[in-house]
């Protein structure tokens, strides 16, 4: 009845994935012998991605045995998946206009996917600073309150994005990877004796370390030259290392998911035995020590967000007014092993 109901709504054209092509002699025989109007079958490939599974049967598996969240889990190929993760509608229509349309079963990248919402992200996602691995970094001559920077929001955007206010303070929290305490060649971060800049503000020189009682280092020491603050730089001095931060006194706590591809193989569908056993046990972290600053306490959901030197995150339908949750939608490169 599949010819029939499709020329009872007036259906032009019945897209189809292949295993209905053996079904079009009889869909063409029925409208005919009936004389109704004249849907037409078309079939095509269906669409798989690396590192997922597309089959219903398969996903509602996953949902019914907790495996994932449900339907709307952002690991998920679903509509809703994707959406909770932070795709846009742009970057899904882009990823479709670069696949095409195919009459041969294939597997295509996951890796595209991903670049298609990095580009599209790239031009409308807000810059924000956000600490996920924090640690303390203190500017002894820092004299003061503190003080309002300026920040651009998006210079990819065709109207730059405009601007934001950045609180500044004598304590700030840093990323502990932005530190060694024996640097590497070309180190260009913070280190024993070594300059730095952070990100809208001034140059800082690191002088000093605190360690905890088990060696870890829990507090970073710097001096800050006055006269090299950004935009209105005086000082001469020539860093290579730029690092984001959060002021202490200012910063908002959250919730930052981050996620990536919920399979280990690249064609789970392809491996012997239980398609779950191929499950990516690291397909999702959660971090709960996340600092941001106080501009992200206005998210909205929908919107995209970069965090520097990050990637791009999304809130969360999670979130409360208390408990902000972050999703990253996607790196800022594709730094997959596989």
């Amino acid at each position: 009845a599949h010819g029939q109901s499709d020329s009872i709504e007036n259906i032009t054209h019945s897209i189809c994935t292949l295993e209905y092509v053996s079904h079009r002699e009889l869909y063409d025989w029925f409208i005919a012998q009936l004389g109704i109007f004249p849907s037409k079958q078309y079939e095509f490939a269906r669409l798989n991605l690396t590192y997922t599974v597309m089959s219903k049967r398969k996903l509602l598996q996953l949902v019914n045995e907790g495996l994932v969240s449900g339907w709307d889990d952002p690991r998920m190929p679903t509509i809703s998946g994707l959406r909770r993760r932070g795709y846009t509608p742009e970057s899904i229509r882009e990823f479709c206009e670069r696949i095409g349309i195919a009459k041969r079963e294939n597997l295509i990248e996951l890796s595209l996917l991903e670049f298609c919402i990095r580009e599209d992200l790239n031009k409308k996602a807000t810059r924000v600073m956000a600490v996920l691995d924090p640690i303390k970094l203190v500017i002894t001559n820092y004299e003061g309150d503190g003080e309002i920077l300026i920040g651009e929001n998006n210079p990819e955007a065709e109207d730059k994005g405009g601007t934001r206010e950045i609180p500044f303070s004598k304590e700030l929290w840093i990323e502990r990877e932005d530190f060694m305490e024996e640097p590497a060649k070309k180190w260009f971060r913070l280190a024993p004796g070594a300059t730095v800049r952070l990100k809208f503000a001034y140059i800082v020189q690191c002088d000093s370390f605190v360690k905890d009682a088990d060696g870890n280092v829990t507090e970073i020491h710097c001096t800050y030259f006055p006269e090299s603050k950004s935009g209105n730089d005086t000082s001469g001095i020539n860093v290579k290392g730029t690092i984001h931060w959060v002021s202490k006194a200012h910063a908002k706590t959250a919730e930052v998911r981050l996620y990536d591809r919920l399979f280990s193989v690249v064609s789970p569908d392809a491996e012997e035995g239980d398609f779950k056993d191929y499950l990516n046990p690291n397909s999702m972290e959660v971090l709960n020590n996340v600092y941001i600053e106080p501009a992200l306490a206005e998210a909205t959901l929908g919107a995209g967000y970069q965090f520097i030197r990050k990637g791009y995150f999304c809130l969360d339908k999670d979130s409360t007014a208390d408990h902000l949750v972050f999703n990253r939608v996607v790196s800022l490169k594709d730094s997959w092993k596989g």
